[in-house]
């Protein structure tokens, strides 16, 4: 039987509630710091596309792309919290708000690394 560890997260106000499916707890939580993520400050951990669940306020969210218009950041369109964004280097994986998750705080966690986004590696192939 396969266990699913279904994880209630919101945005600030609450208007976007998902449901993220984390069988194997955070993976990869991270800080990165290319020009978005240095100026949200969030720590994300990944997750594949269906395991996360839109329960409330999807039409609340907000699409925001830039550079290469690959990645998709999502935020909650009334108190402006991002929320998770479907990542670049991955785009089979959803990045999501860690802080997001109900009873986390995410400035409790020690060893976070941070990824170097500046350089992100589908750049550098462009490079090679």
């Amino acid at each position: 039987m396969d266990i699913q560890l279904i994880h209630k997260a919101s945005c600030h106000c609450g208007s976007v509630q998902f449901e993220l499916s984390l069988p194997n707890g955070l993976v990869d939580p991270r800080r990165c710091d290319c020009s978005m993520c240095r100026r949200r400050g969030a720590i994300v951990a990944s997750i594949p596309l269906d395991g996360i669940k839109i329960i409330k306020g999807s039409e609340l969210l907000s699409l925001y792309q830039f550079n290469t218009k690959t990645a998709k950041h999502y935020f909650c369109s009334k108190c402006g919290i991002y929320t998770h964004h479907q990542r670049r280097s991955n785009p089979q994986q959803y990045g999501f708000n860690v802080a997001c998750l109900e009873g986390v705080n995410p400035l409790a966690l020690e060893n976070v690394p941070t990824y170097d986004g500046v350089n992100h590696p589908a750049d550098r192939a462009s490079k090679l």
